[in-house]
């Protein structure tokens, strides 16, 4: 039976900058790092700017400070493209509006819809609400408008609202051109 050889791949690993991120993530200082794992600090800056690679005993306290595994230095984070014209359509009513999936089917903790709406185009008659955490609605282009239960927001190019995802809401475009926006829902 014949191997098959496996030529390594020459792509580094950049582990102190994996560090750096999860010692910012969990919003503690250099300083705090080094005080909980003994390590200076010189030594700490070296190693997140992958000019020193720390030992094996080394990198285990790290992760046990950080809370981090050790195999999770090592794999690669899943990245998924979409590309707009491959976006499904979706359709989530509404008249005169085009909507679009641009994250991926799979993703579980957030989901963002691009819609093209035509003028004069409308959300439900009656408000209605999103079974999510938060939604963020951001205008691309064009104006666009937001009816929530006891407010009008009329939003341009470039402004963003965020609201609560369970609260009653619908949406018009009154204007005589094309908004373009999209909602990003945290599930």
């Amino acid at each position: 039976m014949k191997t098959l050889p496996v030529e390594p791949t020459g792509a580094a690993i950049n582990i102190g900058a994996r560090l750096r991120g999860v010692r910012q993530t969990r919003r503690l200082t250099i300083d705090q790092v080094a005080e909980m794992s003994g390590l200076t600090k010189g030594f700490l800056s070296r190693v997140e700017r992958d000019l020193t690679s720390p030992s094996v005993s080394t990198l285990l306290k790290l992760c046990d400070v950080l809370g981090l595994e050790i195999g999770q230095l090592f794999s690669v984070p899943e990245t998924k493209l979409v590309r707009l014209q491959e976006a499904p359509r979706i359709a989530l009513g509404g008249e005169g509006i085009t909507e679009q999936l641009v994250t991926p089917r799979t993703e579980t903790r957030v989901q963002m819809i691009r819609a093209e709406v035509a003028p004069q185009g409308a959300g439900e008659a009656e408000l209605y609400s999103v079974d999510c955490k938060v939604e963020v609605l951001h205008v691309i282009s064009g104006g666009f408008t937001l009816v929530l239960p006891e407010d009008r927001i009329e939003l341009q190019a470039g402004d963003t609202v965020t609201f609560p995802g369970r609260e009653p809401h619908s949406w018009e475009n009154t204007t005589d051109q094309t908004a373009v926006v999209t909602w990003t829902l945290l599930l």
